[in-house]
């Protein structure tokens, strides 16, 4: 009997720790692909925020994060020539998942590419 509880008790925690225990995250990518370094990134998003001091050119900066709420995500930065740039993207809602690319480009302009899916 006791043996066949630990077997029933071992199958229900491995189905628990295999299915639906996991949390939604966007995964971000910011891409310079402007001629200089930007700096003073930061990426405001509902319920909180992220950033890096500098991205050179080229370069790309990588994060994870969970969507808590609902509303628009806004990029800042500061250009090679100390020109500050802000830019409005997608609204993102809690239970979101997926990836985000964020683009800047030579002259500076912010493209948005979002590939998410609602979860809940």
């Amino acid at each position: 009997m006791k043996k066949a509880f630990a077997a029933g008790s071992l199958l229900l925690l491995t189905l628990v720790i295999f299915t639906g225990c996991r949390s939604a995250y966007v995964a971000a990518t910011i891409t310079n692909q402007s001629a200089a370094p930007v700096t003073l990134l930061e990426v405001d998003y509902p319920s909180a925020s992220f950033g890096v001091g500098a991205l050179a050119p080229g370069a790309q900066f990588h994060y994870r994060f969970k969507i808590q709420g609902g509303g628009p995500i806004q990029l800042q930065f500061t250009d090679g020539s100390g020109k500050t740039h802000t830019a409005s993207g997608p609204d993102l809602q809690e239970g979101q998942q997926g990836s985000l690319q964020i683009n800047i480009d030579p002259s500076d302009r912010i493209s948005w590419i979002p590939n998410l899916t609602k979860i809940r």
